[in-house]
């Protein structure tokens, strides 16, 4: 880094990623180091065409999207089995659902609360990992994982794969240039401009925070551009920066006439179609998800639940007949007298008990009563805003400018 400093750029964006993956320094760890691969490192060794096969049992450490990836391709590339062990629970690991599920549908057993204690070997040969019995408790919000009392887990295995987090790595970066870290060796940074507390230095994606996915990536890199543009005009890059906006847009067109497709389609999540399972493990290179075709992705589509349209509830038009509420074919709304949140949740025609969503509450009406609306249910169906004879219902849609360099003017 110091030799590109020296370069005298105006401006620099580090994007390098979070490319060292998580190692566990365990007894047992440096014996068996030939039969122990760390999982990001494998799996790009496989995708180089470096890593053709594996043999033996196999055994994945971890629980996130890399660990599922380890497994399959460990099922592909000719393990005799595979069993991902995973020191949290189920409910709690970091894969995708749909990971996890797919994982399972090709007979890779995934095993929960078994914290890794030893590697055991003979003779300078891998014979298996102890590991001990853990249960969840919470504790002060948090989940504690303390000791079942059960005897400890020996699970035989010829190979490990690491899969169990990855960090920050950047030994490229001197430590004398400026740029300061903190204990996790990720760089402090301004949260908002993305600059370092070195003023020309600015970071994004995986190096900036830690591991995350690409979208947050390619979000940091429109922040950073706005950044690195504003400074290289002599501007301040957090001062003088475009606000982000929000509108709500009416959707009415007529009476019962929305601009969007106001119907609600009850049908469950429509499966992903995917290749014949036995040509799929049999042969890495066949794409497992096949996607939906037209008709199927139509209905998929169909299942939308339009978050973006809000009901916009106006006080003042509001001449309190109830006809919202009779039409309304999930009973979330309710005009009651008000009250602290705890009561005016049972106060509701059908109680609202997700404590995470916020209740939507209006202004004191004529009659001294509110109205409230569980947006926990609410299906943007737009029924109470074409049965309202006042209009004081309405459904608006939100329009989010979050702004990037050139689409604002200066």
């Amino acid at each position: 880094m110091k030799e590109m400093l020296e370069m005298d750029y105006d401006a620099y964006f580090v994007g390098t990623g979070a490319p060292r993956g998580r190692d566990l320094d365990l007894p047992g760890r440096r014996e068996v180091d030939e039969h122990i691969s760390i999982g990001i490192d494998w799996l790009s060794s496989v995708a180089f065409g470096h890593t053709t096969s594996i043999e033996g049992n196999v055994i994945v450490m971890g629980g996130g999207n890399t660990a599922m990836d380890c497994c399959r391709t460990s099922k592909r590339l000719g393990a005799e089995t595979v069993t991902v062990v995973v020191r949290s629970g189920f409910e709690v690991m970091k894969a995708s659902e749909w990971e996890k599920e797919d994982a399972m549908s090709e007979g890779i057993p995934i095993i929960n609360n078994r914290p890794p204690k030893e590697f055991v070997h003979e003779n300078g040969k891998l014979k298996g990992v102890i590991f001990e019995c853990v249960k969840p408790i919470e504790e002060g919000g948090r989940l504690k994982y303390i000791p079942t009392g059960e005897p400890d887990v020996f699970i035989e295995c010829d190979h490990i794969l690491m899969a169990i987090g990855q960090e920050n790595h950047c030994p490229w970066i001197e430590r004398d240039i400026g740029i300061e870290f903190d204990k996790w060796d990720c760089p402090i940074l301004d949260e908002v401009t993305l600059q370092s507390t070195h003023p020309k230095i600015f970071f994004g994606g995986d190096s900036a925070f830690g591991p995350e996915n690409i979208i947050w990536a390619s979000a940091h890199a429109h922040q950073a551009a706005i950044s690195i543009h504003l400074m290289c005009q002599g501007k301040d890059p957090k001062s003088d920066r475009p606000p982000e906006g929000l509108n709500l847009i009416s959707q009415k067109m007529g009476v019962h006439e929305w601009a969007y497709d106001a119907e609600h389609d009850a049908s469950k999540r429509y499966l992903v179609p995917h290749a014949n399972r036995r040509r799929s493990l049999e042969n890495i290179k066949v794409e497992v998800e096949l996607g939906f075709d037209e008709i199927l992705g139509s209905r998929e589509a169909q299942r939308c639940l339009n978050c973006d349209v809000q009901t916009v509830f106006t006080e003042k038009l509001c001449i309190e007949c109830d006809a919202c509420v009779d039409i309304c074919p999930m009973d979330c709304i309710t005009f009651t007298a008000n009250a602290e949140e705890d009561r005016l949740r049972n106060y509701l025609t059908a109680p609202a008990s997700n404590l995470e969503q916020a209740l939507y509450v209006s202004e004191e009406l004529e009659t001294g009563r509110v109205m409230v609306k569980d947006e926990d249910v609410c299906l943007h169906c737009g029924l109470c805003a074409e049965r309202c004879p006042t209009n004081a219902w309405d459904m608006q849609k939100s329009i989010i400018h979050i702004p990037q360099l050139g689409s604002y003017a200066e």
